[in-house]
């Protein structure tokens, strides 16, 4: 069975979807987090939500990352303190001040790039309905899969509505891909930076955990110990972060001369010896989507194997297995 090692954080759902759907193709799959989230300006956004849309003049929501979603959950999670401090006689008052603005957000379309987006995105609404938000919200675009389609979808979308300006929730290691879209198009667009994200303290820990373990079932199982493994890289940022760390224990590809050395532009392990690359576990890249694919490609001239052409848990699946089944490699 070939594992496969997916660089996020596991989901709260029981199952998780990404590994669920590795485990039903044959593969054996484990999530470890890479990066660890810390929010930015809550009181900014706690006031944004508080007030509505309409208070500051915005027609809809941009967000192309779940983490913009965990951010909106905090400033929810701090109004409903709020409100549970309020004393009866202040009830009125409270539905006045923000009840109707928060209820309003479910009036605006909000432009996702994926469905985890989304997926998160609606949940909000379901988990804080008692603070207006009982409609489910107006999710569009989360079948774009990628910044750049995003872009013209909301474009070709308002053609027809214009909204005015969008609220532009997004991380402190965002590319200008939207940004540059909407304005070259005419729409104006407020960004607020919401999170950032620097590499998790415990991540060679456990990745060292599930190598361990992953080393003791192939034993028990008599399993070869040449056999490769697959490596799902979600974002730019986490690539950036864990590649140094994956490279002490796995032996990557090259994308100039495709063999096997370790990545550049660092070297990373450049005074490995043969016998040490024997022990190296041999690897397959996966990439979520054309972002991360170019910047494992251009800035740590790692081969890419295969790219999904849509972030969901089913087209990764589906360009991992093809090209195990001799598909060939699918990054077009």
């Amino acid at each position: 069975m070939v594992n496969v090692l997916l660089l996020r954080e596991p989901s709260s759902d029981t199952p998780d979807r990404y590994e669920s759907a590795f485990t039903r193709a044959g593969y054996h799959p484990t999530s470890i987090s890479v990066l660890t989230t810390l929010h930015d300006n809550v009181e900014r956004l706690l006031e944004i939500v508080r007030d509505g849309p309409k208070t500051h003049g915005f027609g809809g929501v941009v967000i192309t990352s779940k983490r913009s979603c965990d951010t909106w959950r905090e400033a929810l999670k701090i109004l409903r303190y709020s409100d549970s401090n309020h004393s009866p006689k202040d009830e009125g008052e409270n539905e006045g001040a923000h009840g109707r603005g928060v209820a309003d957000w479910a009036t605006v379309p909000f432009y996702v790039v994926g469905q985890a987006t989304a997926t998160a995105l609606k949940d909000l609404f379901t988990e804080y309905n008692d603070l207006g938000l009982g409609s489910p919200p107006d999710v569009r675009g989360q079948s774009s899969g990628s910044a750049a389609i995003l872009g013209p979808f909301i474009l070709s979308d308002m053609e027809n509505r214009p909204l005015g300006r969008l609220l532009y929730l997004t991380g402190d290691k965002n590319k200008d891909t939207i940004s540059r879209i909407l304005e070259e198009g005419g729409v104006e667009l407020e960004p607020l930076q919401v999170y950032r994200t620097q590499g998790s303290p415990v991540f060679e820990k456990e990745l060292e955990v599930v190598l361990a373990s992953r080393s003791s079932e192939a034993a028990r199982q008599e399993e070869s110990k040449s056999k490769h493994w697959w490596i799902i890289y979600f974002a730019p940022s986490a690539a950036a972060y864990v590649t140094p760390i994956l490279s002490k224990h796995f032996y990557f590809e090259s994308t100039e001369t495709e063999t096997e050395i370790q990545p550049t532009p660092s070297n990373l392990n450049s005074n490995t010896t043969h016998q040490q690359e024997q022990h190296l576990i041999r690897t397959k890249i996966a990439a979520i989507g054309p972002t991360t694919r170019d910047f494992l490609h251009d800035e740590l001239g790692l081969r890419v194997h295969v790219m999904a052409q849509k972030p969901t848990p089913e087209d990764v699946v589906s360009v991992v297995t093809n090209c195990d089944r001799g598909g060939g490699d699918g990054e077009k």
